[in-house]
This record gives C-alpha cells, sequence and structure tokens, in this order.
C-alpha cells in the first residue's frame, strides 16, 4: 500500500491511522507531510519527499519538480508531482500544484499516464478550469479531481462540467486493473473524501 500527503498530527485535519508501505510528500506542510499518523508495515517506511528517480520493490517512481503557484514558488513555495509505476499502470499525483500550465518538460517526463490526480480547489492550487485543461493535456484514461473543499460542491460541479463528467456521484473505493483501462475514453472518477 502508498499513500500520497497524508496530513501529520499538527494538520487540522484528521486522518485515519492506516498502515502503508510506502508515503509520497509533495511539499512540507503539516496538512501534507504525516509521517507520524502512519504505521508502517514491518517496522520500515519508505518516503518519498522530493524529485529524483526512486524504486521500491516493483515500484518505480520519478518526482518531478513543480510549483506549489503561479509565481514560481515564490508565494507557496515548491512541489514534487510523482509519477509511479506498478503492476503496469502509471499514476501521476500532481500533489499541490499550482502552475497555471502545464511546462514541455514536466510533459516529458510524466509520458503516458493512466491515472492522474489533480487539484482543481483554487486559492493554493490550481482552479478547476486550469485542471480541466491540464487533465486534457496529460490524456489519462482515469482522472480523479482533488484538493477541493469537500463542503463546496460548486468547485467539484463546476470540474465535473468542463469535462462532461455532471452529476457523477462519489464512490467509496475505485479498483483497477491494467486490463479494465479504455485506451480511447477518458473518465472521471470522484472518490468519497477520508477526512
Amino acid at each position: 500500500m502508498i499513500a500520497f500527503d497524508p496530513p501529520s498530527k499538527k494538520s487540522k485535519n484528521k486522518s485515519p491511522y492506516f498502515q502503508t508501505d510506502a508515503v509520497f510528500i509533495s511539499h512540507d506542510h503539516e496538512d501534507n507531510n504525516g509521517r507520524d499518523v502512519l504505521h508502517p508495515k514491518d517496522d520500515g517506511l519508505f518516503v518519498v519527499d522530493g524529485p529524483g528517480e526512486y524504486e521500491y520493490k516493483n515500484i518505480e517512481i520519478i518526482g518531478i519538480p513543480s510549483f506549489h503557484d503561479s509565481s514560481h514558488g515564490k508565494k507557496y513555495g515548491r512541489n514534487t508531482i510523482y509519477r509511479v509505476k506498478f503492476e503496469d499502470i502509471i499514476l501521476l499525483h500532481m500533489g499541490d500544484f499550482g502552475e497555471k500550465e502545464i511546462s514541455s518538460e514536466i510533459k516529458e517526463k510524466i509520458n503516458g499516464v493512466d491515472i492522474l490526480f489533480i487539484p482543481i480547489g483554487g486559492d493554493e492550487v490550481i482552479d478547476d478550469d486550469a485542471a480541466a485543461e491540464i487533465a486534457n493535456q496529460i490524456e489519462p484514461q482515469i482522472i480523479i479531481p482533488m484538493h477541493y473543499p469537500a463542503k463546496n460542491k460548486k468547485v467539484l460541479n463546476d470540474f465535473l462540467d468542463e469535462m462532461g463528467a455532471k452529476g457523477l456521484k462519489a464512490e467509496d473505493k475505485l479498483t483497477i486493473k491494467k486490463k479494465e483501462l479504455s485506451e480511447t475514453q477518458t473518465k472521471v472518477v470522484v472518490l468519497e473524501p477520508l477526512i
């Protein structure tokens, strides 16, 4: 099991305590750097917290540098996008990506994404319009919106409208096998927030 950006004990967002093998931290903020809430399996926790190339068991990881805001990090600092390949599935977790567009350097490194986790909430990350445009450029098989206020349905609904997926209901979990991924049609999936 892997985890991305779990909230720390200092965060106002309380995360459930759970077991994991590896954790990926996109930036050092108490809402996203929660090593302290994780129970590592076999008393070992593989932590990736920045750009670079990593390998863990049968998982290939590329941490791609980006910014948390559109002013090249002057406001909120740096962010790491993670491209994770396991069981022939490529997952891209954009963390708290805040740039208004995706650079050619980032596009080159992400190459061939199956599942995209993309922030849509605006303020500290890209808004729903920029997220929809970036998602369409990446062309994954599955798009999972994240980092939006759970109580503010307008942000999510606006993104779903942009993606032509109006009225989607949140799912508790998503199970995916490579052979089930469509090669031609992009699907948006909304997951029920844990916190």
